[in-house]
C-alpha cells in the first residue's frame, strides 16, 4: 500500500544567501503492505513526523520515489494530492484537530461535505460511524463538552468517513489516559481486522507499538538495520 524507494529529505532554513541545509531522512527504503498495522518509532527528531508527512504528500522528498495505493505520487501537483488524499487517506492526530465551533456530528461530517455527498446520505453515514466508534449519543455536543477519549473517537469517525484504505496516525494516544488508550488501540485492531484498513502509527508509546504487526525504527533519519546496513528494515513485534 505504501512504498518508499531511496527517499531522502532535507530542509533548507535561513534567509536567502545564508541558507543552511538540514538533512532529515537518508536512503529510506520501506514497504507497508495492505492490511498491516505498522508502527514507526524513534526519539524526537529522528524523522518520524517527516516520514508521515512524505507519505501524505504535505511535503515532497528531496530525492527518491513514493508510491501509495499503487500510484506513484512523487510528482503529484497540490491539487492532485488533495484529491488523492480525500480518496485514499484518513488521518488521526494527537490533538484531535476538531473544530471547536462545530458539533461532533459536523466535525465527523466534514469529509463528506468536501466530497459533495447529499444531506440525507451524509446523515446516515455519519450516525452509522459515530455509533460504530461509540459516541453516537454525543453527536450534538461540541468538542469542549467531550472528554479526550470521546474527542479522539470523533476524530476516528472522521478519518474513516470516506472508507479510506489507509489511515495515518500521528501519536494517536498521546493525549489520552491509560483506559482511553486501551480502548482506542482495541478499536484500531478491530477496524483493521474487520475492514482491512492499513494503519501507519507514529508513536513513542510502547503499548501502541505492541499493537502493530511490525515496527519500523528510525534513528537520526536512518532506518535501523536497513538493507545494506546489517539486515531487514524492520523487526517483528511478537
Amino acid at each position: 500500500m505504501i512504498e518508499m524507494i531511496q527517499v531522502n529529505h532535507q530542509f533548507v532554513i535561513g534567509k536567502k544567501g545564508r541558507e543552511r541545509i538540514v538533512p532529515v531522512l537518508h536512503e529510506i527504503d520501506l514497504q507497508v503492505k495492505e492490511g498491516e498495522i505498522v508502527a514507526i518509532v524513534g526519539r524526537s527528531g529522528s524523522g518520524k513526523s517527516t516520514l508521515l508527512n512524505l507519505m501524505s504528500g504535505y511535503i515532497r522528498p528531496t530525492a527518491g520515489a513514493i508510491r501509495v495505493a499503487g500510484r506513484d505520487v512523487t510528482g503529484l501537483s497540490e491539487g492532485d494530492w488533495a484529491d488523492f488524499r480525500l480518496a485514499h487517506l484518513g488521518f488521526m492526530f494527537q490533538s484531535f484537530q476538531l473544530i471547536p465551533s462545530m458539533t461532533a456530528f459536523e466535525n465527523a461530517e466534514l469529509p463528506l461535505v468536501l466530497k459533495g455527498m447529499g444531506i440525507a446520505e451524509r446523515k446516515k453515514r455519519v450516525m452509522a460511524l459515530l455509533n460504530q466508534v461509540g459516541v453516537a449519543e454525543y453527536a450534538g455536543h461540541y468538542p469542549g463538552e467531550l472528554s479526550g477519549g470521546q474527542q479522539q473517537r470523533v476524530s476516528v469517525a472522521r478519518a474513516l468517513m470516506l472508507n479510506p484504505p489507509i489511515v495515518l496516525a500521528d501519536e494517536p494516544t498521546g493525549s489520552l489516559d491509560s483506559d482511553n488508550e486501551r480502548q482506542l488501540l482495541s478499536l484500531i485492531r478491530e477496524l483493521n481486522r474487520e475492514l482491512g484498513i492499513t494503519f501507519v502509527l507514529i508513536t513513542h508509546d510502547e503499548q501502541v507499538a505492541a499493537t502493530a504487526h511490525r515496527t519500523i525504527a528510525l534513528k537520526d533519519g536512518y532506518l535501523l538495520n536497513a538493507p545494506g546496513k546489517g539486515g531487514a528494515s524492520s523487526y517483528e513485534i511478537q
